[in-house]
């Protein structure tokens, strides 16, 4: 059984950064990714990290500012997020997939198989 918890959300002015933390425990880790849900809205793919190779792959929103990382060592998974802006305001969850995924199915959230209990990131105006 793997569990996942995040830590680091909160509040930040529009272009500030914040940086978010999802430890696992267990092992076995295929792909690790990071979505979020705005209130009224689905939950959306943000990015992804194959946890052997270090390979990432972001939704074209977040591309240039946001940065998906790992330290196997800690089973920790992390997220820079930089030039934050309003729209990124959302709760931000974590997910573990236990096989390697494929770019054209990191987004299909029926492919994860262990998910966080989600962190808030408010940006203001």
């Amino acid at each position: 059984q793997v569990q996942l918890v995040e830590s680091g959300g909160g509040l930040v002015q529009a272009g500030g950064s914040l940086r978010l933390s999802c430890a696992a425990s267990g092992s076995s880790f295929g792909t690790m990714g990071w979505f979020r849900q705005a209130p009224g809205k689905e939950r959306e793919f943000v990015a992804i990290i194959t946890w052997s190779t270090g390979d990432t792959y972001y939704t074209d929103s977040v591309k240039g500012r946001f940065t998906i990382s790992r330290d196997n060592a800690k089973n920790t998974m992390y997220l820079q997020m930089n030039s934050l802006k309003p729209e990124d305001t959302a709760v931000y969850y974590c997910a573990l997939a236990r096989s390697r995924m494929y770019r054209w199915e990191s987004a299909n959230r029926r492919k994860y198989d262990y998910w966080g209990q989600g962190t808030q990131v408010t940006v203001s105006s």
